[in-house]
């Protein structure tokens, strides 16, 4: 985190957060609610892309998580809560001989911990920066690292068995050429809580109405 975050947070300790104004994508792109008037509510939700190289940047120094698995950007002394399409990382491949990645965010992996599969066939990962999902673009190259105890590539109809019929993953693995790890299957709906974070922080509920 940026030092002058850490001053500002110092120095205004009780700014009230913000909720539902910042959002990631499965492909690790921010989006922010437009401000632009709007003619009906549907349209006033609407999120814009945040495209400014230097805005990316900053957010992605300042992106942590609280106790709670909420995902936020510390703006200055403000802290913005992310709302998650899926998972609060996007993991991209790096390297290819053994297989590396970093977060969307530009951090390199240095201890790759778990590896999951849902049913649509995406590859997530835990690595000491938290879950996130592997970018699409890479899914490819992360699929062909799936192989047996003994290095052997898994065959097509096994990995279609895996993704189409949720079949047993036992002796399955994720090998990137230096660690090798059991690949486990997974339900999307399940990997918030099995991986813990929340998808959609939300503000504290108030008293009940009088």
């Amino acid at each position: 985190m940026d030092d002058m975050v850490i001053r500002a947070m110092t120095k205004w300790p009780n700014v009230p957060v913000v909720y539902g104004w910042l959002a990631l994508d499965r492909r690790g792109q921010w989006s922010i609610k437009g401000t632009a008037p709007a003619a009906s509510t549907a349209a006033a939700a609407q999120f814009e892309p945040i495209t400014n190289p230097k805005l990316i940047e900053f957010i992605g120094r300042n992106y942590a998580h609280d106790a709670q698995g909420r995902w936020y950007f510390q703006n200055g002394p403000q802290r913005v809560y992310v709302t998650l399409d899926y998972t609060p990382l996007v993991y991209r491949i790096t390297g290819a001989h053994p297989l590396s990645f970093e977060t969307h965010t530009g951090a390199p992996c240095a201890s790759l911990k778990s590896a999951w599969m849902d049913e649509a066939g995406n590859l997530l990962f835990v690595t000491e920066h938290g879950p996130g999902v592997l970018l699409d673009r890479d899914l490819p190259r992360g699929l062909e690292a799936l192989s047996y105890a003994d290095g052997h590539a898994l065959e097509e109809e096994r990995l279609l068995a895996l993704i189409e019929e949720g079949d047993d993953a036992a002796g399955v693995y994720f090998n990137t050429g230096a660690a090798s790890l059991p690949l486990a299957l997974i339900r999307s709906e399940e990997v918030p809580r099995r991986l813990g974070y929340i998808r959609e922080p939300r503000p504290p509920a108030g008293p009940p109405d009088s």
